[in-house]
């Protein structure tokens, strides 16, 4: 399978001035192009001994610091990252032939920040963070719907849901952000941002990648 990318060349030129706010520009042309769930990204870590693991996430916030998203501490990337804070994330936006890659650091956010996010959230969801022992064995789906059923019992539609203690927030503080577009005859443009030496990312440096 192969299909001819046919899209308007990409230019350092054209670039805002940090990468968020060039994802900004982009994500928010995603959205406008009607893609499916363009929030959806995928986050790789990796044990201390380098060992991998992938999946799909979804991004809930970005800002000038990062890209935010919530998960299960006790679950396996929630584990790796406590373990080993570097990550990388991508953004696959088939649709537009484009992707954007980051790489950094994830820190937890403040308790603050995530039962602000989780007042957001339906009260199935929850009561789901509640139900869902994250990455976990379990024996059965009927362990898991009745876990969740104790919880609207205990909970009802209406009742406040206290926020899980082993559930929160990560921001991702990026160290590089690269902006993936693909041409004809894989002569794709792939420009990257590079934070300062000091990985503060006050400084952005942009380097042009051979595709």
């Amino acid at each position: 399978m192969r299909e001819q990318y046919r899209t308007e060349p990409f230019t350092e030129d054209s670039l805002a001035a940090t990468p968020m706010d060039q994802f900004a520009r982009w994500f928010g042309q995603a959205v406008d192009g009607g893609l499916h769930e363009p929030n959806a990204m995928v986050v790789s870590t990796a044990t201390p001994e380098g060992r991998p693991s992938s999946r799909t996430v979804l991004l809930k916030a970005y800002d000038a610091e990062g890209f935010v998203f919530f998960t299960n501490y006790r679950s396996r990337k929630g584990e790796e990252l406590a373990a080993n804070p570097y990550l990388s994330l991508l953004f696959p936006w088939h649709q537009i032939a484009r992707q954007v890659a980051v790489t950094g650091t994830a820190e937890r956010i403040s308790r603050a920040e995530t039962a602000a996010y989780f007042r957001t959230r339906p009260h199935g969801s929850q009561l789901g963070a509640w139900a869902s022992e994250q990455s976990q064995v379990i024996g059965s789906r009927g362990e898991l719907t009745s876990a969740y059923g104790k919880l609207e019992e205990r909970y009802p539609e209406g009742e406040k849901v206290p926020v899980p203690p082993h559930w929160g927030g990560f921001r991702v503080r990026p160290e590089t952000v690269e902006f993936w577009q693909g041409h004809e005859n894989r002569l794709h443009d792939r420009l990257r941002y590079v934070a300062g030496g000091d990985g503060s990312g006050g400084a952005w440096a942009v380097e042009r990648l051979n595709p």
